[in-house]
């Protein structure tokens, strides 16, 4: 990973509010992992990626506080026509309601990283900080995370970087392409083995 240094940011929630990605949806009588994965294409990878299948979970049966997790499968993301990141170490977090947010270690990181103004809060993990990713021939503003000095709970995400599956060309786990999360705010990644209702779009917010 090439990092161009942390710069500090005012606390301004700045982040995915920012960026235009909304994802429209049409909710009917089929599960909204169904919805997504309508017409969606699967593709090889460049190369073999470890044949872990994702199991079935239930969304609304994770944690609240969340859980970290290690992740079986094999992480690659492309923008740009190159390789942003390929892992077999990747970390993920479930919480309740939500898509697994999956982080790459940054070793294993190809594309630049530049910092952006602004950073969040999360009440479990603690301030992240944003940064735009350059990769191949395109740049992607505000379309990764990171915690520099995460919360106890969350120690082994220090330096682990998170990106926006609607900012990158592509992104996948294992062999299956993800979605982003509904709404423009989250992070996590959609995958089709994933039940009940993902909170993100317009009035689930509370949830």
């Amino acid at each position: 990973m090439q990092d161009a240094g942390l710069v500090p940011g005012a606390f301004t929630g700045l982040g995915p509010r920012g960026i235009n990605r909304r994802l429209e949806l049409t909710f009917g009588p089929l599960p909204l992992t169904a919805i997504l994965y309508m017409g969606a294409a699967r593709k090889p990878h460049a190369k073999a990626a470890p044949m872990t299948e994702l199991v079935r979970e239930n969304v609304q049966s994770y944690p609240r506080p969340p859980a970290l997790e290690p992740v079986p499968q094999r992480i690659l993301i492309r923008l740009g026509g190159a390789v942003v990141a390929d892992t077999t170490r990747a970390l993920r977090v479930l919480e309740t309601h939500h898509a697994p947010t999956y982080y790459l270690p940054p070793q294993d990181i190809a594309a630049t990283l530049r910092p952006a103004h602004g950073s969040s809060f999360c009440e479990w993990k603690g301030v992240a900080r944003y940064y735009d990713v350059l990769s191949g021939d395109k740049i992607a503003p505000l379309a990764a995370w990171a915690y520099d000095k995460p919360t106890a709970g969350f120690a082994g995400l220090a330096g682990y970087v998170a990106f926006y599956a609607a900012q990158m060309d592509e992104a996948w786990v294992g062999d299956i392409r993800v979605l982003p999360q509904p709404g423009d705010f989250y992070g996590g990644w959609v995958t089709p083995n994933l039940e009940g209702r993902i909170k993100g779009a317009p009035g689930t917010q509370h949830w």
